[in-house]
């Protein structure tokens, strides 16, 4: 089985803590899935005949698109891999993107599940964020999609400018009330060169400091849990069997193929396993969707095991300590050491020969990450 991406680039305007690829020229749509029909037939040989596990449509804003193009594409797609009924279809979308005629139509191409862009429940949020929606309308987009498609997923995100905590229970509990089966929470983080992190260093923005947003994730983990909505990766909770099928099967480091300007792939082929990703840049693809790869990397067997080290660690997939000690380079006793050390700390737990992160530690998994890896 295999999983497939599509990363579609175009928004309305960008967010101020964006810095995903993406243009605001929405006019090239029709000329972007003319590149895409050639991109996937080229690939066509990598997935052909086979089962697809699930297929996310991310960007950019994919619910800008008509869905008329998803169609194609999905239609594209089936005469050359087996879509099933089983098949997750997901597709990110902002609520100011969806009326009822467009979650209709959306429903009828093949989508499944939807992943709708809330953030917040609260409008002065919202605005310090810089999104275009209302509060309102992030009730209203939810309710709807909750009686068209048998898996909604909202985002929501702490640590906006101002923000405190009574604020973000508020829209925990917000969340809670309308039951969505897939909550992701992110915490806000300045990503170098956006409109935000200029603000920030200009000293024009303020934003909460680590502390208050560790109590953010510490309220969201708590009351999330309390509700029954499984914490099975570090930003994201689902209630039972609604886990992200796509996110999921990356983490676990199963196969998927990414097509768009900026799409990571990963594909596997004997005992060789490969990266490789488009180039970013809607020009350049549009030129050339065939040519459009800018990088490619067979992984070593030390990159194999910093990976599995560094996923396993974000979905809690225990890890054996032998497995550990044959991949670290600084010893076994050295790393035994460390392994007390992050026990001690709280933030991981041994158990039967094999180490997880504990619930605190999903907050310090990149520092538990850097310790266990190979160098």
């Amino acid at each position: 089985m295999i999983c497939l991406y599509l990363h579609i680039p175009f928004c309305r305007e960008r967010c101020p803590y964006c810095d995903f690829f993406l243009v605001t020229r929405p006019g090239f749509v029709e000329r972007f899935f003319e590149a895409l029909a050639v991109e996937t037939a080229a690939k066509a040989a990598l997935f052909a005949g086979q089962s697809i596990k699930a297929i996310h449509f991310g960007g950019g804003t994919p619910s800008l698109v008509p869905p008329s193009f998803i169609d194609g594409w999905l239609s594209q797609i089936s005469g050359i891999a087996r879509i099933s009924a089983e098949t997750e279809i997901t597709l990110e979308a902002n609520p100011e993107d969806l009326l009822p005629a467009s979650l209709d139509a959306l429903q009828s191409v093949g989508v499944n599940r939807l992943s709708i862009g809330v953030q917040s429940f609260a409008d002065r949020k919202l605005r310090a964020l810089g999104r275009a929606h209302s509060a309102a309308d992030a009730r209203r987009v939810v309710l709807e999609a909750l009686e068209r498609f048998p898996s909604v997923s909202i985002d929501l995100m702490c640590g906006a400018e101002g923000e405190m905590l009574a604020e973000w229970e508020g829209d925990l509990r917000a969340a809670l009330d309308l039951c969505p089966q897939h909550i992701s929470i992110y915490m806000l983080t300045l990503e170098e060169k956006t409109r935000l992190w200029r603000d920030v260093r200009k000293g024009l923005r303020d934003l909460p400091g680590e502390e208050a947003q560790a109590a953010m994730y510490r309220m969201a983990a708590e009351l999330l849990g309390n509700a029954g909505y499984g914490h099975y990766e570090i930003s994201n909770f689902a209630l039972e069997g609604h886990h992200s099928r796509y996110n999921l099967a990356s983490w676990m480091r199963e196969p998927y193929l990414g097509f768009g300007p900026a799409a990571h792939s990963f594909l596997v082929d004997g005992d060789a396993e490969t990266r490789f990703s488009n180039v970013s840049s809607l020009t350049r693809y549009l030129t050339d969707p065939v040519g459009a790869v800018d990088f490619r990397e067979v992984l070593t067997e030390a990159q194999r095991f910093d990976e599995e080290v560094f996923l396993s660690l974000r979905i809690r997939k225990p890890l054996s300590v032998g497995f550990l000690r044959k991949g670290h380079k600084l010893g076994h006793q050295h790393l035994d050491d460390i392994l007390v050390t992050l026990q001690e700390k709280g933030w991981i737990g041994v158990k039967k020969g094999t180490v997880t992160l504990t619930e605190e530690g999903f907050l310090f998994a990149d520092h538990v990450a850097a310790e266990l890896l190979s160098e």
